[in-house]
């Protein structure tokens, strides 16, 4: 595990590695990265643990439209088996993996507990492919399910998967340093789920205040989310034909909860696809900040492949110098035999 030789700058740095060196950090930005996303991963999940009461916290039937699923979208789970089967099986795995992968992320346990992290990585990708495979089920229905919203969960959902199919492949390859790149991508990308609310917040607030936001709503779900119906078909008379579609000022202040699911709705895709843009540029600025620790796990990589047999140690998984155009790569002095 390594930590670092160099003497602190100042009492603030020595009183840091206390802190993180035991746990197996070296450098403190790392650990500054570690604590903010890692995090917010964890924390994100840990308050959601709750919701895995799906009928009484997540959906519960009394609390008439404000459940914490989001307005509108308990009602549309239950419009369809498919959409309550995808649902429930996202929550009950995506929740356990979203906290399970925090721990991935620990040097101390990569470092001195390897079997927890290899049973833990397994356990993890099985989650995250039941995880994935609800998403898709509830797709066409989440917020609305438009064909924005449905094409960003599939393109994040390949994504997701892809790179921990290449993760994965390079972990069998002994490739740790690629290993650890796209475990990163993956989870970085599942991660702009966390910046998604945000963005979607913070547009419904402000186009609230300059601009004004309809959505087409099924008048069985805006009569589903009404305190009083009477009120509900006196507002949106239309709706006496229950099959009919009403056009729904979103808000998250007035029209009650049909205002806040319209609201989101209309904000869903958008900030879906802003959120996975951030995810996607800040993990690659941070592989780019970060080429040495890259480097030493490329040169404990050939080590490993070295003494594996492979005939290309250092260059066994998926590397720029196979695929692409690179020069080839060669260890550090100090790591060659």
């Amino acid at each position: 595990m390594a930590v670092s030789s160099r003497p602190p700058a100042n009492g603030f740095v020595a009183a840091m590695r206390k802190l993180y060196n035991p746990i197996g950090f070296a450098k403190g930005y790392n650990f500054t990265f570690w604590f903010i996303f890692a995090g917010a991963m964890l924390g994100f999940c840990l308050a959601r643990i709750m919701y895995l009461d799906f009928n009484g916290i997540y959906c519960s039937p009394f609390r008439q439209g404000m459940n914490s699923a989001g307005p509108g979208e308990c009602w549309t789970y239950n419009s369809k088996t498919r959409y309550l089967i995808g649902i429930k099986m996202h929550l009950y795995t995506i929740i356990p993996a979203g906290i399970l992968v925090c721990a991935q992320f620990t040097p101390v346990i990569r470092h001195k507990f390897i079997l927890v992290h290899r049973i833990t990585g397994y356990l993890v990708i099985a989650l995250s492919l039941v995880a994935i495979v609800g998403a898709l089920m509830v797709a066409s229905g989440t917020f609305g399910g438009t064909i924005e919203t449905q094409t960003g969960i599939g393109f994040v959902a390949i994504l997701f998967v892809g790179s921990l199919a290449i993760s994965y492949y390079n972990v069998k390859r002994l490739q740790i340093e690629q290993h650890r790149a796209w475990m990163l991508r993956a989870w970085f990308y599942a991660g702009s789920i966390i910046t998604l609310r945000i963005i979607s917040i913070l547009a419904i607030t402000i186009r609230e205040g300059t601009d004004e936001m309809y959505k087409a709503l099924p008048c069985r779900e805006v009569i589903a989310l009404a305190n009083n119906i009477t009120q509900a078909l006196s507002q949106y008379p239309i709706c006496q034909d229950e099959n009919a579609f009403v056009a729904v000022k979103g808000s998250l202040s007035s029209n009650g909860a049909a205002g806040v699911a319209a609201a989101m709705q209309v904000n869903f895709g958008m900030a879906l696809w802003l959120a996975f843009a951030i995810h996607a540029v800040g993990v690659e600025i941070y592989l780019q900040l970060t080429p040495k620790e890259a480097e030493r796990l490329r040169n404990v990589s050939y080590q490993r492949q070295l003494e594996a047999g492979y005939s290309n140690p250092g260059s066994a998984g998926l590397t720029v110098d196979r695929l692409g155009d690179s020069n080839p790569w060669s260890p550090t002095e100090k790591n060659k035999s």
